[in-house]
């Protein structure tokens, strides 16, 4: 019943329930949403500090060693440098003395994209004959550390877009029961459970 772009979006889990997700925000986007409250009020100069720091940040995840999943560090870190890169193309363009997203065409114009995919997936819903009412949610990221049992084995980090903490828990611990999965031979006790997007001081 779920389609498959939902179930990787749930860090490669099918959702549970009765009923059809549409999604009120993608991943990239809770990735963009932080870039944007802090570029608020900056100059052109600090954009571009910003910019720099995102840089530095994306090569550091990209040294470290490769994170397994769907949803990596790396693939925020990047998302992330690709929208201060954007706000300070977008500053020297319109020679904006500071940013402010409400000036920000390409802000604007994703808000109404957003609703128009959230009305496209409800749309293509109900002509695929579904029974199933359609509930929009609005997911969080988490990064789940689990701790091996066997000595000497290293920690497992896995990030997954779900509704709650206590659904990221599930999502991590079907995968770890996962037949054919690369975790079905050890045994994981999970240790934290941290919400990294949207950060604190974003609107939800």
């Amino acid at each position: 019943m779920y389609h498959w772009q939902k179930c990787v979006a749930s860090g490669g889990f099918v959702e549970r329930g009765f009923w059809v997700p549409v999604y009120e925000y993608h991943p990239r986007e809770l990735a963009q949403i932080p870039v944007l409250r802090e570029a608020r009020g900056l100059n052109l100069e600090q954009v571009q500090e910003r910019l720099q720091a995102a840089l530095e940040n994306e090569e550091l995840v990209l040294a470290a060693p490769e994170e397994a999943g769907k949803l990596t560090r790396l693939d925020i870190a990047s998302w992330q440098r690709i929208e201060w890169a954007r706000i300070a193309h977008v500053m020297a363009k319109q020679h904006m003395t500071v940013y402010t997203p409400d000036d920000d065409f390409r802000v604007t114009r994703r808000a109404e994209e957003r609703a128009q995919r959230m009305a496209a997936e409800t749309a293509w819903d109900e002509r695929a004959g579904s029974i199933l009412p359609v509930e929009v949610r609005r997911h969080r990221i988490y990064r789940i550390t689990a701790q091996p049992t066997a000595a000497g084995e290293p920690a497992v980090i896995r990030n997954f877009f779900a509704a709650s903490a206590g659904a990221a828990v599930e999502y991590a611990e079907a995968m770890f029961r996962r037949p054919g999965g690369r975790y079905e031979n050890g045994e994981y006790r999970i240790t934290s459970v941290d919400q990294i997007l949207p950060e604190s001081g974003d609107f939800f």
